[in-house]
């Protein structure tokens, strides 16, 4: 466990410095970095190090010392005390433990999606269509031919706002309950990344709401398709080996950009499949070689066999046991890139804000500080022709 009295040290050091800043920004990167775990703290060491009295403060809050003891805001006002450092370093915990909890690795389609800042709760996107291969042999003498010109625009949905509020309570501090008060604020940290988690692959897969399709120029349309405007979906093509994979990359190299009709130059990056079908895509990826029937001869007793090197490549599989409890048919799998297919409009990154002092709630639940950690954003679908489902 971190010795507090050298934190104080380092405090007073970077006071005398006239850098006070300078202490609590180390103090951030120590912990981001991990050089500081969470746990190594001690509520009760800080308080009684950071706040003038806080031993006997501490002590003033077990009834049988004396009673209810002493409100911080009250000690606050009668000039007793100051809370800042404490307030400040508790905090930085708190958004440590709710940060780690909000970026957890077992989130695996959030990092996938481009984050679009957006001062606006949905948004107009105006562009300006793709002018084709209109080039053309341009006779000596003659004038150049004028490039057409398309309006375009699509919508993104409207952002909604997610957030928490967690508490230091009296007895935290009292009993030393550092590792609760980690706990607490990582189960808000991770919650949150849950819910956004969530909403990110409801857009992929677009099955559980409508809240996230595609509205393209005033209509809205479902991100997978079977027929016009355009096909993304290939009906019967189980994942069963590489063969499956050419089926939908040759669905996805049928897609064309709607306005100058020429195919969309991109490579699928990302296979997403449930967890039912994780080792069958690992198998077909780890592959390092196949075997082909020869086309034309015999099938049974020696059949001849082509030896070739695995032709597939360059593919991520991306799986989750959220994926798996969000898709109906539990055997549909994606291929293509989510990065440019989807993106998540972000008013507002995860932010902790400290509660002030509040007399009332401290008295009617104990709680000495408060937290609040919010993020507001929304999933969109920017363009579904880099994608394509595939059903069982």
């Amino acid at each position: 466990m971190i010795k507090t009295t050298q934190l104080r040290r380092l405090y007073e050091a970077a006071q005398r410095d006239a850098r006070p800043q300078r202490f609590f920004d180390d103090l951030g990167s120590a912990l981001q970095s991990r050089q500081l775990q969470l746990a190594d703290f001690s509520l009760r060491a800080l308080f009684e190090q950071f706040i003038p009295d806080g031993r006997e403060l501490v002590d003033s809050w077990n009834p049988r010392h004396g009673g209810e003891g002493h409100s911080l805001q009250r000690l606050e006002e009668s000039g007793a005390v100051t809370t800042g450092t404490f307030s400040r370093i508790t905090g930085q915990i708190v958004y440590s433990a709710i940060l780690d909890a909000f970026q957890a690795e077992s989130f695996v389609f959030t990092p996938l999606v481009r984050t679009i800042p957006t001062q606006f709760n949905g948004e107009k996107i105006a562009g300006i269509a793709r002018l084709g291969d209109e080039s053309e042999t341009v006779a000596e003498g003659r004038p150049y031919p004028h490039a057409g010109i398309a309006e375009d625009f699509l919508e993104t949905p409207a952002t909604t706002k997610r957030g928490m509020i967690v508490g230091l309570t009296r007895e935290a501090v009292f009993f030393d309950r550092t590792n609760l008060l980690v706990q607490r604020t990582a189960e808000v940290g991770n919650w949150l990344g849950v819910n956004k988690e969530k909403r990110i692959i409801d857009c992929v897969i677009d099955e559980n709401t409508q809240a996230h399709r595609y509205r393209w120029k005033g209509t809205t349309y479902a991100t997978y398709q079977g027929a016009t405007p355009w096909i993304n979906t290939t009906a019967t093509n189980p994942l069963v080996d590489w063969q499956s994979l050419d089926k939908a990359e040759q669905t996805m190299a049928g897609l064309v950009d709607p306005y100058t009709g020429e195919p969309i130059l991109t490579d699928p990056r990302h296979l997403i499949v449930p967890r039912g079908l994780l080792y069958t895509a690992r198998r077909i990826i780890g592959a390092t070689e196949i075997r082909v029937q020869t086309p034309g001869f015999a099938t049974t007793g020696n059949p001849t066999e082509t030896v070739a090197s695995n032709p597939v490549n360059g593919y991520q599989v991306v799986s989750s046991n959220l994926l798996t409890s969000r898709l109906a048919n539990k055997g549909t799998w994606f291929i293509g890139d989510v990065s440019k297919a989807f993106a998540y409009m972000e008013n507002w990154p995860l932010s902790v804000v400290q509660a002030p002092a509040n007399s009332e709630v401290e008295f009617t639940h104990d709680i000495v500080l408060r937290w609040k950690a919010s993020e507001r954003g929304a999933a969109a679908t920017l363009e579904p022709r880099y994608m394509a489902r595939n059903l069982p």
